[in-house]
């Protein structure tokens, strides 16, 4: 799982949350992006990462979901050099939105944690055989997400109120 921008940092760190409660045996990497550049190869920017590193990072042979707050094209053009592209499935800004919530706007650009994790259950081949009642659990979770704003005009609390659990441990300390 990768991810760079806040909204899809949090969603990421969201679905990753999901996955890790449902398969706890599944590994899931997460890496943040914060520089852009680092996509690159070494050899076309001075941020860029070398092959090897990129590789340690994100693998030659692992799916890759990757959720972005741009154009999905971008992180394509920046790796399209890297081993392991054709594993590369980002997620971003589809130029679909409106006056709705803030996470709707996830929802209707796919970027949000139960589309994420949708993915993630796509992608995994270890999941197919095992994850169809998650996986209709989050297009679930999607439909009452639909309803919950139209009746009330903003998102679920759930939703609203996530935090990484972790923390919410030591809140609750």
């Amino acid at each position: 799982m990768a991810c760079a921008g806040d909204v899809p940092t949090m969603e990421a760190l969201a679905a990753t949350d999901i996955l890790r409660q449902a398969f706890p045996d599944l590994k899931i990497r997460f890496i943040n992006v914060v520089d852009l550049m680092c996509l690159q190869p070494q050899s076309e920017h001075p941020h860029g990462l070398d092959d090897h590193e990129f590789d340690a990072m994100f693998t030659t042979d692992r799916p890759i979901v990757f959720a972005f707050h741009g154009y999905p094209w971008l992180i394509h053009r920046l790796t399209y050099r890297r081993n392991g592209h054709d594993n590369l499935h980002v997620r971003g800004y589809k130029e679909e939105g409106t006056t709705t919530t803030p996470f709707d706007m996830a929802v209707l650009n796919q970027i949000d944690r139960f589309d994420l994790a949708i993915d993630v259950i796509d992608r995994v081949p270890s999941l197919r055989n095992r994850s169809a009642h998650v996986r209709q659990m989050l297009l679930d979770k999607l439909i009452e997400h639909k309803h919950y704003i139209m009746k009330y005009g903003d998102d679920m609390p759930e939703v609203k109120n996530w935090v990484w659990p972790e923390q919410k441990a030591k809140d609750a300390q």
